[in-house]
């Protein structure tokens, strides 16, 4: 990588020219964000995974880059205009804006008005006016009028396209315009479709405007949403006048004032490019700039969902009992066993309109005692709290625990490919319920299975960059299953193909050999996986566990490079490394800078001791149960002033979303959380997590509910 782009990259993130270039190298060398942050903090100076992510993208961004330059200077070259400096400027380039910026006037382009006038033969007496040198510019036009001009004021008009142009090309002249628009308001108007039920929820938008630096970005996403549906026109309000004077004066301090009929020409000809050529143009990029910082905003918070969806308390091995609630159709119930494999599905009907609710509570109590069933999972969807309500009924064994768990994204599942290479004989309703009770024993292990987008912990999704929105998304999975760790001889395919090193082939490989071999009993056994060779091994192995394996390191987040390091540690401390593992008190006793040696420096040495005191610990926190306010089943049931048990379901920009156990989210403003200047609600409530919320207003026409957290 050029010195150029690591020296930005290092500006940009705050860090040292040299992790970056060592972050480069290690993923030239095919390592992993995951592995790069764990097993590489001596080389990066402990970089974190946000900062190797960020690194990888900007290196991803300056490779696509210099594409772009050879296919820039090509262009150039071949039409006999590249110059010295400029092939220098272009190759010192680091952000495309700026590219484009300078190619833009050897960029092949469509006919214009320019392009006529030149091929007219006015190109001399455009140059003779931009560069100042004639005092009457008719009487040096009238030298151009003949077969192709037929009169001095069109060779005048000519000359002033080809002058709007060359203007509207110019990179200092553009950027300082962007420097002008960028501090100027956004202003939006209604169009004349912004009527009906559609247009209304962008009301707030029909005449308004904004700073363009000060505003929101779920506030511009919704404005470029209303505009993109045709509800309202969009602008930046630049002030011509103003901009128009600016290019002027600074025209004129470059070349010295002209005389007055020239003076007269090049202000028609300024006028010109910016209201047609340059004001529109302008106007797009820096609305384009602002969406960017908003995507950026929604991606973070989005990913920063994610996170806590996919690290979700998982309550573990259990017999499950799940159902997918439902009215007309009735409630799927499905019975898993320890590892999630289906036992047995039926339908019941507790509700509506069939009332079979005492054949329904034999049907649980027969499942619940066949199956040996430990928890019963209810779906959050339709028919959720009145199935709730009828499981308490059933008269459960004691030490039965009832969970509601999260649909979002279930019915995705279900349709999806992965459902059906899993439940092939099964329909999307036995699916769904399958799915449901997976997630309550691992979320991580089945939400991976399910687009990101679909998981309903986002704001605008659809709107924002969807190439960014993808490579974030795809970091902040690949993190979370990494972070927790794989149970190799457990493992889907789908959730494999996130683990550090492996992709979707090769899991597929892996569990092909588990399934002809038996469970793995050793991580070494991995080199006899199809195709996997010692450089997977390398980024791969750190990140999987076999539970139970003969060497108990094969259960933590130790290297196998490092286990040699382990068995120093045990042999001077006069036990074994079986011993070792897990004997905090021994541990203890390990004084970490004797293991400090070529690659291994004094943070690689603390992390494995660390983790030899609690090997394979899961960072995951214990599922808990939860119950709503039983007296509460509708909006009309809410009276402002009432306290009430909820759950986060989605955390925005602006506050957060909580479910107070009805068909309608309360909304928590940002401004409401109890905490004095809050801007990021994301550092005071978590998705999923259990609160207490206080009623501030209920607006039955409109579905909403406003709240205010208590604790």
């Amino acid at each position: 990588m050029k010195q150029i782009y690591i020296d930005y990259i290092a500006k940009r993130i705050g860090v040292r020219d040299w992790q970056v270039e060592n972050c480069v190298k290690l993923f030239d060398e095919g390592a992993t964000i995951p592995f790069i942050s764990r097993y590489r903090k001596e080389r990066t100076g402990g970089l974190d995974e946000v900062a190797v992510a960020e690194i990888r993208h900007w290196n991803d961004n300056f490779v696509e880059l210099e594409k772009r330059k050879a296919t820039v200077l090509e262009t150039i070259e071949t039409a006999g205009a590249l110059t010295p400096d400029l092939k220098n400027r272009i190759e010192l380039c680091v952000e495309s804006r700026e590219l484009e910026d300078l190619y833009l006037p050897y960029r092949p382009k469509r006919r214009t008005r320019a392009t006529a006038a030149k091929e007219a033969g006015l190109g001399p007496l455009a140059d003779r006016m931009f560069d100042v040198a004639m005092v009457d510019p008719a009487v040096e036009a009238k030298k151009y009028v003949g077969p192709k001009v037929a009169t001095v004021e069109d060779a005048l008009a000519g000359a002033r396209d080809i002058i709007a142009e060359r203007l509207s090309e110019t990179a200092s002249v553009r950027e300082t315009l962007r420097q002008i628009f960028r501090t100027r308001r956004l202003v939006t108007k209604a169009t004349k479709k912004a009527v009906g039920q559609e247009a209304m929820k962008y009301r707030s938008y029909f005449d308004y405007s904004e700073s363009l630096e000060r505003i929101a970005p779920h506030r511009l996403l919704a404005i470029l949403r209303a505009q993109e549906e045709g509800f309202i026109n969009v602008k930046v309000d630049a002030d011509a006048e103003k901009c128009g004077k600016k290019l002027y004066y600074d025209f004129c301090q470059e070349k010295r004032y002209p005389a007055a009929p020239l003076a007269e020409q090049i202000h028609l000809a300024f006028d010109d490019a910016f209201k047609r050529l340059l004001e529109p143009s302008i106007s797009n990029e820096v609305i384009k700039e602002a969406k960017e910082r908003a995507d950026l905003e929604s991606i973070r918070i989005f990913g920063e969902n994610l996170r806590q969806l996919l690290l979700a308390a998982p309550i573990g091995q259990k017999r499950v009992l799940a159902i997918d609630p439902g009215f007309r159709t009735g409630c799927k119930v499905v019975c898993l066993d320890e590892q999630g494999n289906l036992l047995h599905n039926e339908a019941i009907f507790p509700h509506p309109p069939a009332n079979e609710k005492v054949k329904a509570i034999q049907a649980v109590s027969a499942m619940v005692a066949k199956y040996g069933v430990e928890v019963i999972a209810i779906g959050n969807g339709t028919a959720s709290r009145e199935t709730e309500d009828f499981i308490k009924r059933v008269p459960l064994p004691q030490g039965v625990r009832v969970f509601t768990v999260s649909e979002d994204g279930a019915s995705i599942y279900s349709a999806s490919e992965v459902a059906r290479a899993e439940f092939p004989e099964y329909d999307v309703t036995v699916r769904g319920a399958v799915s449901i009770g997976r997630r309550l024993m691992d979320p991580l292990a089945e939400l991976v299975k399910i687009d990101p987008k679909s998981l309903g912990v986002g704001q605008y999704q659809h709107d924002v960059d969807q190439n960014l929105l993808k490579e974030k998304l795809d970091n902040v999975v690949e993190s979370c299953v990494n972070s927790v760790g794989v149970n190799l001889n457990t493992a889907s395919s789908y959730l494999l193909s996130y683990v550090s090193g492996i992709g979707p082939a090769l899991a597929e490989n892996i569990v092909e050999y588990r399934s002809e071999n038996g469970a793995y009993e050793s991580r070494r056994e991995l080199l006899k996986v199809k195709r996997l060779g010692e450089k997977a091994f390398e980024q791969c192995a750190g990140f999987l566990r076999i539970h139970g394996a003969s060497n108990p390191l094969d259960n933590s987040a130790v290297h196998p490079e490092a286990y040699h390091i382990v068995d120093k540690m045990a042999a001077d401390l006069g036990v074994s490394a079986k011993e070792l593992v897990g004997n905090a008190e021994l541990c203890a006793k390990i004084d970490a800078s004797r293991y400090v040696a070529g690659d291994f420096g004094l943070p690689t040495i603390n992390d494995i001791i660390n983790e030899l005191k609690k090997p394979g610990l899961d960072p995951r926190e214990s599922a808990s149960e939860f119950e709503f306010d039983h007296d509460i089943h509708s909006i009309e049931d809410l009276k402002t002033g009432m306290e009430l048990p909820g759950i986060v379901t989605n955390i925005t920009a602006f506050g957060a979303f909580v479910d107070v156990g009805i068909k309608q989210n309360g909304l928590i403003h940002a401004s409401h959380m109890g905490v004095k200047g809050m801007t990021d609600p994301s550092k005071v409530l978590k998705l999923h997590q259990q609160i207490k919320v206080s009623v501030i207003s209920v607006d039955l026409e409109r579905n909403r509910i406003g709240l205010k957290l208590i604790r």
